[in-house]
Order: structure tokens, then C-alpha cells, then sequence
């Protein structure tokens, strides 16, 4: 390891003493060591304290760091020995890769004078790194006909190392037929080639191995191996070799036709399709070529043509053997004819008919034919049949004729045309047989109805449909021909709703297709059966049924139509009433409301659209029930007016909206003073039932004030005669006080009792009531039978001319909680 001083303008320690914001001196000596890779941490660099020219002792004390910028810390100070050593282990090639000078800087700070040197250390390279290949093997094809001399590029080694280091040479294991290569480009690199330096011969060997070594110039030296395995391509450079140039075969001359004499053998000691042979006929003449056929893949030679021993008795065929590539090498077969019975039947077709009716009865002739052998004795008798199980049988007629006749009816559906096969054999030994065939056509009669493809269909068409719309298409099949075959459509006259179905549905007659006549309504009619009507062309013509169910399918055509509230038709206005104590979350009332269509179409949901006091009301988006958000304020008007839309979900989506109007007050008056402004016209013959609601309301009241107050007196004179008795004697101390009757027993008398008023405004019903005061004990629960629906407050007008009456006023609303029951719910007592 070495250091050196040079000098330099440093503008890096400059910008580090802007940055720590005070004047600071630049040292201007660039302090150099050099150090090998691959140290242990914290080796020995350089003597860093006698460079900067302090003791050891004061690298601690001056405060004394490495300062570097954007890279982990690779050195370090020893502050006992005032030495640089490494902080860790330093790889060269991470640092530096292939570049030639790897120098490593960062800057020395004396903190206490600011002052800052600059250091470089050079790391140096040593040969840890071997040479490498980027495959461990190599495949290689070369043909055998490669001419000597030719260079084939092997894969390169790399070696991370500098120098020495790097990879300097290849060497390729000793080969007869190889040599290695090594050329240099201009950037030094080396690339090794493989020379071929003899001929090769696959056939002595295949497969050639071989090992490329790539070493580098460290001491000590590394190396990398690369194996090479060099496979010989085939070259077509030998001809097939029979394994006999003469063959001899002896046949008799009754062999059947396709009987195998002899095969063949060649072999090539080539590969692949150089060692593919076939093999080829030779050109022979007259019809030899006729007689014998050869396989010219497997070298099979077979009887082609029935051998004749009065034609010929000896044959001589010469063959060739042929690789692909074209050389050939030939051979000579010789065959001997053995004379034996070689004359088979001959049949002869004398009458024929084509085609037969498939009603045709059994014993319908079809064919007349005559067999003959020009053997004789034995080996002339000739024997036919029919060959497979087929519906025909021949029947002896004079001489060698034979009648070929139905032996059952046909049926063309199951079989149009028959391939009838009649073999004859003669009697010799062995026998000789011939077989004839013969082409028969069922012709077809109408005895098929058209068969549709299904039972019965179903289709669906969405209502609101246009006119003319194609809705099904039905398909029917006859397997006859021709005309009997030909399908027309129609459909069975019925009646739906008193209308005649083809009023809604035609079809066409030809393709069976269906069209809708009329704009179908889903609310008028969901479903509708209809019977098509499938008929053939033939004669007499046949036909078949099919039912078809066409379902109507439903799309948002109507609006919610809104059940309760209703807007009443005797001329009253509806008011809910909420009282004014009412806790948030009070059920005031419910919209309901139902859509005439179905599924998605019908589903319904509920919304507040407008509110006289917004926040006050909610509406259940599923429900339509309206509740109060908050409690009511005195600020609060007591009449409210809400617009609640009722909307479905169809695409696209209806609406409809009603306009409720909900009465806020805890007392009847409260009521009537304020809804003295919804006037109806009065109607003067009702007049009468009013006022007579009226005066008995009043009545009843003043009868209730006059009982209180009775009943006040009694118990104030109690209350002084108990006071007397206790001031004579106090004999009467030790009675309870529950034998008396007090304001406490006033109050709780008064809760026993309610009113329950009904009023009306509108000029055309005077169906107010009122129901007396009725006992309600604490201990007494009342039927849910005794509750009712709830139904809107109706305020009469002449009940609001009498508003000012003060004994009216004094009716108080009931104490105990109002009966409410709801659409759809039982009923229950809202507390208050």
C-alpha cells in the first residue's frame, strides 16, 4: 500500500463549508493510497494522522472524519493508531466492473479548524474471479462432408477480472478432426473457433467430445471448461445392399389374388432419410407389372391378378432398392406357376332393375344371373349366395340362372340404397370363388307425418312488441324425399278472449317462422297456447301437431299507482296528525302504493321530493312509512306539508307522487285554530249534525269540569276536618294517609279518562263522532281488537265556527297514548 500528496483545486470541500455556513480552510493536498481488493475489515490503509501532519491522539480531539457524499462508507478511522483502515470487505469489479483505474473518494474533515483534505484510495485488483462460459455445454452439428478447414464460432468465457487477471487464453482438449482458433478484434477480445481438420465419417463416429478451457494470467491461474459435444450429420454416400441378388419363389397357380410370395430386404448403413429405402418394379414386359404387385415401403411382393398356369409358368421380375436421396442397387426374383384348379366362377348379371318401391311384398325379383366354370367335373360345380345379412335370397331357376329376389318388404327410412354382394364358389380343393355386386335403390312412398324436433316449444315476447315481429321459429322433419318430404306450416284456428288467434299470430308457411299480428299487452294476457300444424306433400298428404306456449314478458308500461293515502271524494281534506311531543323516529303515517307490472318493473320505492319543513320528515325507502327525523319545536308550524314520490325500477323508471299533509299539536283546539283555514264548501242541509256534535261535546265536558270540582271540594273539607281532629287530641294521628282521598287521587282519577274526537270539513260527510270517557285503569290492558286503523283527522266547518266556544276549548286530548294502527301492522300505543 502506497501514499502520495498532489495538490489540486478542490471545489467539493468548498461547497461542504457553504453548506455548514461558516468560513472554513480548504486543505489543497490530495492525500493517495492504494490498496488491494478483497481485504478484511479493518485492515491497515495508510497512517492518515502523519498525513495530515497531527498525532494520533488528536484525530479524536480535532475531531477528526471521513466526509463522503452518495455512497455507503468503505473506510474508516482508527483513532488509537491514527490510521485509515477499511470498513468492510471491498470488491473491485462491485465497485469499479471491467474499468482499468478503480479509485475510491471522499474527504477528511478537521472539524475544530474546519479544514478539509481530500482522499483517494486506488483499489487494486487481485484474481479472485475465474473465467467462465454462459453454458456449461455446447451442441454442435456438422455434416460428414464438411470440407476440412471450416471454422465454426464456439461461445466465449468472460472474466470479471482487469489485467493479468483477465481471461488471456483457450485450449482445446486433444481430437483427430478438430483444432481450436483464437482470433482478436480491436477491443483485445479473444473468440475461439472450431477447425475442422480431417474429413468425418458418421458412419465410424457419430458423436465427437471435445473440452474448451478458458484460463485467465493470476497467480495462481483460474480456468473455465466448456464441453462441446459435436454430432456428426449423415451424408447419403451408400447405396442399399440386398441380402440376396437372386430370390426363388414356386406358387401355385390358385392362389387368391393379394397372396403374399415374398419380401424383400436392403439396408442402407446410412441415417434418416439417407437410409430410407423403397423399392421399384423394374420395367418388365407385356403384363407381368399386371400380375404381381409390390409394397414399395415394406419390399412385400403379392399376387395382383389370378395366376393362370396355361398362360404362364415362370416369371422373372427384377427389382431396385432405393435410398432417398436416388443411389439404388437391384436384385432378380424368379417364380415358378404350380398347376392346380386355377379357372374361378364367372358370374354374369343377365337382367337387372335399379330400384325397387319400398312397399314392395317379399319375392320381388330384382336380377337375373348366370355362373359358369371353365373347370370341369368338380372343380366346375359352382355354388352363389349372398354375401351378409341383407333382406334378398336367390332362388334356382333353370340351368346356371339364379333369381336374386326381396326376401322381406324394404323400408328406405332405415335404408336408401343396398350394396348387395354374391359370392360363387366352385368345387375343387381348394375351391375358387368370385364375388359380383350389385347396386340397389329403395324407391321412396309418403308413409312418414313430419316429426318435429321438439314435444313442445315455448317462446317469449316482450309486450309492447311492433306488429309484425318475428317471435319463434319452428322446425319439422320428414324423413321421406322429394314432395313427401316438402313441409308446410299453418296454425289451428282457436279463440283467446273471444278473438280469433290469427288476429294476434301468423306463420309462414314455408319456413315455419312465427310473427306477432298485434301489439301484445302483458296486463291484458301473459300467456297464449298455440297449435302448429306440420303437413307433408305427398298423396295422400300427412301430418303432425306441435303446442307451442308463447309467454308474454312484462316491461315498465305503467306508473306506481298509490293506494293510501287516497284523496277523498266526498270533498274533506285528509291530515295526519303527529303529536307535538312525538320523539324522533315517530311513525306518523304510511304511503302505499302498487304497480300493475311485475318483477323488476313492479319493484317500488319511496323518497321525500318536497318538504314544507325539510329535516323534520323521513320516508322509508322501502317501506314508504313516514317518520319524524327530530322532535318537534314550538317553532314548528303545525300544519306540514310533505311530497313523497313513489318511483319503480324498470328502464325506464315511472313515478307518481302524493301530497301529505301531517297536523302538529298536542290538544284538539290546538288543531282547530289552526286548520281553520282548510275550507270546503259547507253544505247547509249538514249544518244541523254538526252543531249537535258540538253541543254534545260541550256538554259532556262541562259535566267532567263539574265532577272535578266536586270532588276538589270534598277533599279540601276532609283535609280541614282532619286538621281540627289533629289539633283536638290527635286521635286520628295514627291513621294512613291512604285512607284519604288528595290532588293525587284527583290526578290519577283525571287520567282515567279520555275523548276521542272525529271531525270533518268537508261539506259532503258529516260522519264526525266522539267517544265518551271511558274508564282506563292501570291494571286493565286494552284488547288489540278495541284499536282500529288510523284513519286522517277530519275537521268539520261548522265545528271551526264553534272554535271560539271556551267550553269546546276546555276538551282536553286524551292523557293516555292515542291507539295507532298502520297499514299492514297491529295496533300499539305511541307513548307521549
Amino acid at each position: 500500500m502506497t501514499n502520495r500528496l498532489r495538490f489540486r483545486t478542490a471545489r467539493g470541500p468548498a461547497l461542504l463549508c457553504a453548506l455548514l455556513g461558516t468560513v472554513c480552510e480548504i486543505g489543497f493536498g490530495l492525500i493517495h493510497y492504494s490498496v488491494p481488493e478483497e481485504l478484511e475489515k479493518g485492515s491497515f490503509v495508510g497512517s492518515i494522522a502523519k498525513d495530515l501532519g497531527l498525532e494520533p491522539q488528536e484525530l479524536a480531539e480535532r475531531k477528526v472524519r471521513i466526509v463522503s457524499r452518495g455512497r455507503s462508507q468503505l473506510f474508516s478511522l482508527n483513532p488509537r493508531s491514527g490510521s485509515l483502515v477499511t470498513a468492510g470487505r471491498i470488491d473491485r469489479e462491485e465497485l469499479c466492473a471491467q474499468s482499468a483505474q478503480c479509485a475510491v473518494n471522499f474527504n477528511v474533515l478537521v472539524e475544530d479548524k474546519l479544514k478539509i483534505f481530500e482522499v483517494e484510495v486506488d483499489i487494486s485488483d487481485i484474481n479472485d474471479n475465474a473465467p467462465s462460459f454462459p453454458t456449461e455445454e455446447l451442441e454442435i452439428k456438422i455434416g460428414e462432408l464438411t470440407v476440412p478447414g471450416t471454422r465454426f464460432p464456439l461461445k466465449t468465457a468472460f472474466d470479471p477480472d482487469v489485467g493479468m487477471n483477465s481471461l488471456q487464453n483457450y485450449n482445446l482438449s486433444p481430437s483427430d478432426y478438430f483444432s481450436l482458433a483464437v482470433n482478436s478484434v480491436s477491443d483485445d477480445a479473444k473468440y475461439p473457433e472450431l477447425v475442422v481438420e480431417r474429413a468425418l465419417d458418421r458412419e465410424k463416429k457419430e458423436v465427437h467430445q471435445l473440452d474448451l478451457t478458458a484460463s485467465d494470467g493470476g497467480d495462481p491461474v483460474h480456468s473455465g471448461k466448456l464441453c462441446i459435444q459435436v454430432i456428426v450429420l449423415d451424408a447419403n454416400d451408400n447405396p442399399p445392399v440386398f441380402t440376396q441378388s437372386e430370390y426363388h419363389v414356386n406358387v401355385l397357380e390358385n392362389v387368391p389374388v393379394g397372396t403374399k410370395l415374398i419380401t424383400v430386404n436392403a439396408t442402407d448403413p446410412d441415417e434418416g432419410f439417407n437410409a430410407q429405402v423403397s423399392y421399384i418394379l423394374d420395367k418388365m414386359p407385356g403384363k407381368i407389372a399386371q400380375v404381381f404387385h409390390l409394397n414399395s415401403v415394406t419390399g412385400e411382393i403379392s399376387i395382383s391378378k389370378s395366376l393362370d398356369y396355361e398362360d404362364a409358368v415362370f416369371y422373372e421380375i427384377k427389382i431396385e432398392a432405393q435410398d432417398g436421396p436416388g443411389l439404388f442397387s437391384r436384385a432378380k426374383i424368379l417364380i415358378t406357376v404350380l398347376d392346380v384348379n386355377d379357372n374361378t366362377p364367372e358370374v354374369t348379371i343377365t337382367s337387372l332393375t335399379s330400384s325397387v318401391p319400398e312397399e314392395a311384398t317379399a319375392g320381388r325379383e330384382i336380377a337375373l344371373i348366370n355362373v359358369h366354370d371353365r373347370d370341369s367335373g368338380q372343380n366346375g360345380q359352382v355354388t352363389v349366395f349372398v354375401l351378409g345379412n341383407l333382406p334378398f335370397s336367390l332362388e334356382k331357376s333353370i340351368g346356371q340362372y339364379y333369381r336374386l329376389v326381396t326376401a322381406k318388404s324394404l323400408d328406405r327410412e332405415q335404408v336408401s340404397q343396398y350394396n348387395i354382394s354374391l359370392r360363387a364358389t366352385d368345387g375343387g380343393s381348394p375351391p375358387l370363388s368370385t364375388e359380383t355386386h350389385i347396386t340397389l335403390d329403395v324407391a321412396d312412398i309418403n308413409d312418414n307425418p313430419p316429426t318435429f324436433t321438439h314435444a313442445s316449444y315455448s317462446a317469449y315476447i316482450p309486450e309492447n312488441n311492433p306488429r309484425g315481429a318475428s317471435i319463434f321459429t319452428v322446425m319439422a322433419q320428414d324423413p321421406d324425399t322429394d314432395n313427401n318430404a316438402h313441409v308446410t306450416y299453418s296454425l289451428i284456428e282457436d279463440t283467446l278472449q273471444g278473438v280469433s288467434l290469427s288476429s294476434y299470430i301468423s306463420i309462414n308457411s314455408n319456413t315455419g317462422v312465427l310473427y306477432a299480428l298485434c301489439s301484445f299487452d302483458y296486463e291484458q294476457f301473459r300467456d297464449l297456447q298455440v297449435q302448429v300444424t306440420a303437413s307433408d306433400s305427398g298423396d295422400p298428404p300427412l301430418s303432425s301437431n306441435v303446442s307451442l306456449n308463447l309467454f308474454v314478458l312484462d316491461q315498465n308500461d305503467n306508473m306506481p299507482e298509490i293506494l293510501y293515502p287516497t284523496l277523498p271524494t266526498d270533498g274533506s281534506t285528509g291530515v295526519e296528525l303527529a303529536p307535538r311531543s312525538a320523539d324522533p323516529g315517530y311513525l306518523v303515517t304510511k304511503v302505499v302504493a302498487v304497480d300493475r307490472d311485475s318483477g323488476q318493473n313492479a319493484w317500488l320505492s319511496y323518497r321525500l321530493l318536497k318538504a314544507s319543513e325539510p329535516g323534520l320528515f323521513s320516508v322509508g325507502l322501502h317501506t314508504g312509512e313516514v317518520h319524524t327525523v327530530r322532535a318537534l319545536l314550538d317553532r314548528d308550524a303545525l300544519k306540514q306539508s310533505i311530497v313523497v314520490a313513489v318511483q319503480d325500477h324498470g328502464q325506464p323508471p315511472l313515478s307518481a307522487t302524493v301530497t301529505l299533509t301531517i297536523a302538529v299539536a298536542d290538544s284538539i283546539p290546538d288543531i282547530l285554530g289552526d286548520l281553520g283555514s282548510i275550507h270546503t264548501p259547507v253544505d247547509p242541509k249538514d249544518s244541523n249534525l254538526t252543531l249537535y256534535l258540538v253541543v254534545a261535546v260541550a256538554a259532556v265536558s262541562c259535566i267532567f269540569l263539574a265532577f272535578v270540582i266536586v270532588l276538589l271540594v270534598l277533599r279540601l273539607q276532609r283535609w280541614h276536618s282532619s286538621r281540627l281532629l289533629q289539633a283536638a287530641g290527635n286521635g286520628l294521628a295514627g291513621m294512613p294517609a291512604s285512607h284519604f282521598v288528595g290532588l293525587d287521587g284527583v290526578q290519577a282519577f283525571l287520567q282515567t279518562y279520555s275523548h276521542e274526537v272525529s271531525l270533518t270539513t268537508g261539506s259532503g260527510s258529516r260522519k264526525s263522532h266522539l267517544i265518551f270517557p271511558q274508564p282506563n285503569y292501570v291494571d286493565t290492558l286494552i284488547s288489540q281488537e278495541s284499536c282500529g286503523k288510523s284513519e286522517p283527522l277530519l275537521v268539520s266547518q261548522d265545528l271551526l265556527e264553534t272554535k271560539e266556544d271556551p267550553k269546546l276549548l276546555e276538551v282536553k286530548r286524551r292523557e293516555r297514548p292515542f291507539p295507532r294502527c298502520y297499514w299492514g301492522t297491529s295496533c300499539s300505543n305511541q307513548p307521549q
